[in-house]
């Protein structure tokens, strides 16, 4: 019988807990400040975030958070980002995934997306 597989969300810059599993770092960008032994990324799946550009566009106008997580699901449709989905699942089969990002609010990122994503794609719901 497998085992439960968990996902969880916490700041990069939170010391890293054994209960995190595989650290997965959500960001395009590498963190401020934060070297890579602090941060204690297992993988860092670029293709996984928004595009720059999309990235860029929302920044300009954090209003459009609805329309941004529209956008963003729509890119991780790719073939690219969705075999980047289905390689985070196979390696944390069995483990904890823990997402870690540098944002400030996590709510009103691209976080929340990835999660509804990476939950939909878990076998078994």
């Amino acid at each position: 019988m497998p085992g439960k597989r968990t996902l969880r969300v916490r700041r990069v810059y939170e010391p890293p807990e054994k209960a995190d599993g595989v650290r997965v770092l959500a960001d395009r960008l590498w963190p401020r400040g934060l070297s890579k032994e602090d941060a204690a990324v297992d993988e860092w799946p670029k293709e996984l975030t928004p595009s720059t550009e999309l990235r860029k566009w929302y920044h300009a106008d954090t209003t459009r958070f609805t329309a941004f997580q529209e956008r963003y699901e729509a890119e991780l449709e790719g073939a690219e980002q969705s075999g980047a989905v289905d390689r985070l699942l196979e390696l944390a089969q069995d483990r904890t995934i823990t997402l870690v990002t540098a944002v400030k609010d996590i709510d009103h990122s691209h976080v929340p997306t990835l999660l509804a994503v990476l939950e939909r794609a878990r076998p078994g719901r």
